[in-house]
């Protein structure tokens, strides 16, 4: 490789603004590093910062403003039992989608019993109550992602 060529691949990394470049002819081999870019591992991501909240938009003045009203949640219920989820996974509420719902909220189960099936690596979990009582609540949604631990059912002892 002449000096020609090497000079060649210098200009070729300062115009293009590559961070580096290696060129290998038979036996003769030339890397070039750009002295304007980063070293490998030393990049840092920009802070993530929450946009500031706008006060809410008004229609006739400050007595009347438009909020996106959100049901507070409810306060846990000491006396349910809650069925948790045992696995990572997807929830569903009937074996398929043309049957009914394991169960549905007001019905009493017995020990036993399946609940609902979470889909996990493609194998269908069924998940059973471990006491009697009446369903009270149930605290997802059909299709929906679950994580180990998540509180699927309240039930009522009975």
């Amino acid at each position: 490789m002449t000096l020609d060529e090497i000079r060649e691949l210098i200009q070729l990394v300062s115009e293009t603004g590559v961070a580096e470049l290696e060129v290998q002819r038979g036996e003769n081999r030339v890397r070039i590093r750009s002295s304007f870019a980063p070293e490998p591992g030393i990049y840092m991501p920009a802070p993530i910062t929450a946009a500031p909240l706008t006060a809410p938009a008004t229609l006739a003045g400050p007595a009347q403003t438009l909020r996106a009203e959100t049901p507070a949640p409810k306060p846990p219920q000491d006396s349910l039992v809650y069925v948790k989820s045992p696995i990572v996974g997807t929830f569903y509420e009937a074996a398929s989608p043309s049957n009914p719902p394991f169960v549905r909220i007001g019905e009493h189960v017995s020990l036993g019993k399946v609940l609902c099936i979470i889909e996990s690596m493609k194998l269908m979990n069924e998940i059973e109550t471990d006491v009697a009582g009446i369903v009270e609540t149930r605290l997802v949604q059909n299709g929906q992602p679950v994580e180990y631990g998540e509180a699927l059912f309240g039930i009522r002892p009975v």
